[in-house]
């Protein structure tokens, strides 16, 4: 007979519910580890892309990309495989062969590609971590601007999104002190007549936007 303990809060809990969690999390691990377009940082060779999702989770918003624009190469990079796995069985179910799923950390790709060889560098609604002393984690800190300057071509560009007001005018801060060039800013992307590419949802921005949120957009020219 199964036991049931009680939490903090009084409310029964299964331990058995916590191993089929478990249990999920590997399969989906599995899947990552089994798919031929999905790779480990440590098995992956530099390479040239046109097109980087970085902090991607599911890697869906890559995969649209990657349908519409068959001749450009797309990678969707982000630290957990059971999101990234999503992506890439969707992108084999669609027989895409220009999209590839990358598990590794934001300040592991310059490691990852060929400098000056990315036309655009994306960031879809990275962790704002709110808390001042953990700033230096946000992927607009300057430390991670440098890094997509050195792997953005001379025209390449980088597009954030965001639903966070202060962490999105943050950001914007950070990229006019780090010398970016603004080219394109939208405050409420979804009402805007911004090309429909951007208005691509994601799969956190489906529910942002299900709750009243708007989605801020800014693309910046490196230095």
């Amino acid at each position: 007979m199964k036991m049931a303990t009680p939490s903090a809060y009084g409310k029964m809990l299964n331990p058995e519910d916590f191993v089929i969690t478990r249990r999920r999390k590997k399969y989906r691990f599995a899947k990552f580890a089994n798919s031929s377009i999905c790779f480990e940082f440590e098995d992956w060779k530099k390479s040239k892309a046109n097109v980087v999702e970085v902090g991607a989770g599911t890697g869906l918003f890559s995969v649209e990309l990657a349908r519409r624009y068959p001749e450009k190469q797309f990678v969707a990079v982000d630290v957990k495989a059971d999101r990234l796995q999503k992506g890439a069985y969707e992108a084999e179910a669609l027989g895409l062969s220009n999209v590839r799923f990358l598990r590794a950390r934001a300040d592991q790709i310059a490691e990852c590609f060929t400098a000056r060889s990315v036309e655009v560098i994306w960031l879809t609604f990275p962790d704002p971590f709110p808390k001042r002393r953990s700033a230096g984690r946000r992927l607009t800190h300057p430390t991670y601007l440098k890094i997509y300057e050195k792997l953005l071509a001379r025209r390449g560009s980088l597009h954030l999104k965001h639903d966070s007001p202060d962490f999105f005018r943050w950001s914007l801060e950070q990229l006019v002190r780090s010398k970016w060039t603004v080219n394109e800013l939208y405050f409420d992307l979804h009402e805007s007549d911004a090309p429909n590419d951007y208005k691509i949802q994601t799969t956190y921005e489906k529910r942002w936007l299900g709750e009243g949120r708007q989605t801020g957009f800014v693309r910046a020219i490196r230095p």
